[in-house]
C-alpha cells in the first residue's frame, strides 16, 4: 500500500490531497487476502483568490473538484464532504443548490483564516457504492460493512439541551432502523454549537443524559466527538449535528484512545466523549482523533494565553493519542484547526506550513468549549496492517 500527498494549483482555487493508495495487485496474495481494492483520498480545497465574489470562489471550488474527479480522482466517489463557509445566512444556499453530488453534506459557518469565504473537505473511496439508506441516513456499501453518514441535522427546539436531545433520539431511530445502535455502531460525532460560550453547556447535558440511558458511561466507553462552535444558517439552529456509524463493524475492531500520560478522561469534567477511536480492518485501520486542544492528565488549560506554547502541547496531545494507534503525523489524512481568535491565524498558519507543508488542513474561525484553550484540532488518520482475524474493508 502507499500513501502520498500532493498540492495541485487551480484557477482561483488550490487543492491538496492525501492519497492512501491500495490496489490488488496480480500475484500479491497479502493484498488480495486482505480484499484491498479501495482507494481513499481526502481533500481540502481552498480558494486561492480572496478578492473573488463568493459565486466565483465556490464556482472555483467546486470546478477544482470536478477537475479532480475527472483526472487524478478518476473513479473515486464522495462519502463525505463538508463546507466551511464565511456567512452561512448568504452562502449556503448556492452550495445546496450547485451541489448535487450524492453523498452526506456538512454545511457550517466556520470562515476560512486565510480570507477566503470557502473551504471544502471531501473523503472519497473507490470501488464501493452509494446512496440514501431507508432510514434517510447516506450509506457507503462494500463488502460486509455499510458505512453510514449524516450531515448538519438540526431542529428547532426552544434551547441547546432540546435540539440536542431531539437530535440524538432522531438519530437514534434511525439507527434502529437500521438495524443497529448508538452503543455499537456510532464511530464519530461532531457537535456545532451557535455562541459556544453560551449554549454548550445545554449540549453538553443533553448528551451525558441521552448516553446513559443507551448505556454509555465512563464504566463502558463514549463516542470520539468534535463540540465546537459554528453557526448553521438559520441563527435559531443553536446545536448542528453531523455523525458516523458503522453497521455490520465487530465490537473487537473497535478500540478506544487514551494517552493517560498527557490527557484525562473527559468525564473528569463533566463530559462524555472519547479522545480517540481506532476501527480495525483486514488491511487497514481507520483513526479519529476528537477535539483535541493544550491539556494536561489533570484536566487544566496549558499555557493559558499563549498561542505557539498551546499549538506544540496540542500536537503533543495528538502524537501521544496516534502513537496509541501505532501511528504517527505521516498517517495523518486531514486535519481542521479551530482558532478562537482570528488575530492568531498568522503565527498559527506559519506553524503549521512549517510542519505540514502538503498536509490537507484548514484553519477556521471556531471558538473552542473553554475560553482558555485558544486552539483546537481534529484529525483523522489511516495506516496499512496486516490483521487477517479481522474482516475486510
Amino acid at each position: 500500500m502507499d500513501k502520498k500527498q500532493q498540492t495541485i494549483q487551480f484557477e482561483n482555487a488550490y487543492a491538496t490531497i492525501f492519497q492512501f493508495d491500495c490496489p490488488v495487485t496480480e500475484g500479491d496474495t497479502s493484498q488480495s487476502k486482505n480484499g484491498t481494492e479501495v482507494c481513499e483520498y481526502h481533500v481540502m480545497i481552498h480558494a486561492s483568490s480572496p478578492k473573488c465574489s463568493y459565486t466565483q470562489q465556490l464556482e472555483a471550488v467546486l470546478g477544482a473538484y470536478g477537475q479532480l474527479i475527472e483526472g487524478p480522482l478518476h473513479g473515486a466517489q464522495a462519502v463525505f464532504k463538508r463546507y466551511f463557509l464565511s456567512d452561512a445566512a448568504n452562502q449556503a444556499d448556492e452550495v445546496i443548490v450547485a451541489d448535487v453530488t450524492d453523498c452526506a453534506k456538512s454545511i457550517i459557518q466556520q470562515p476560512p483564516l486565510d480570507g477566503t469565504k470557502i473551504a471544502l473537505w471531501a473523503w472519497l473511496m473507490t470501488n464501493v457504492q452509494t446512496g440514501v439508506s431507508k432510514s434517510g441516513l447516506y450509506e457507503v456499501r462494500h463488502g460486509a460493512f455499510r458505512h453510514l453518514w449524516n450531515g448538519s441535522a438540526h431542529n428547532m427546539a426552544a434551547n441547546s439541551e432540546y435540539q440536542t436531545r431531539l437530535l440524538f433520539n432522531e438519530y437514534n431511530m434511525q439507527l434502529i432502523q437500521e438495524g443497529c445502535t448508538l452503543e455499537a455502531n456510532c464511530i464519530r460525532t461532531w457537535f456545532f454549537v451557535n455562541d459556544v460560550d453560551l449554549n454548550y453547556g445545554g449540549m453538553v447535558r443533553a448528551r451525558n443524559q441521552f448516553f446513559f440511558t443507551q448505556g454509555l458511561t465512563a464504566g463502558t466507553h463514549f463516542i470520539a466527538s468534535t463540540g465546537i462552535g459554528g453557526r448553521q444558517q438559520d441563527p435559531n439552529v443553536l446545536s448542528q449535528m453531523d455523525n458516523y456509524a458503522i453497521a455490520g463493524v465487530r465490537k473487537e475492531q473497535i478500540h478506544y484512545l487514551y494517552a493517560p500520560t498527557h490527557l484525562n478522561r473527559t468525564s473528569d469534567y463533566g463530559v462524555s466523549f472519547e479522545r480517540g477511536t481506532l476501527v480495525n480492518y483486514a488491511d487497514r485501520r481507520h483513526v479519529f482523533i476528537s477535539g483535541t486542544a493544550s491539556i494536561n492528565n489533570k484536566g487544566e488549560v496549558m499555557y493559558p494565553k499563549d498561542i505557539v506554547r498551546q499549538t506544540r502541547r496540542m500536537w503533543e496531545n495528538v502524537e501521544a493519542l496516534l502513537a496509541e494507534a501505532d501511528c504517527n503525523f505521516n498517517d495523518v489524512a486531514e486535519m481542521v484547526v479551530y482558532l478562537r481568535d482570528p488575530a492568531d491565524y498568522a503565527l498559527v498558519s506559519e506553524l503549521y506550513q512549517a510542519r505540514f507543508p502538503e498536509k490537507p488542513y484548514v484553519i477556521v474561525h471556531a471558538p473552542v468549549c473553554r475560553p482558555g484553550w485558544l486552539i483546537e484540532m481534529e484529525c483523522m488518520a489511516v495506516k496499512t496492517v496486516d490483521l487477517p482475524t479481522m474482516p475486510v474493508f
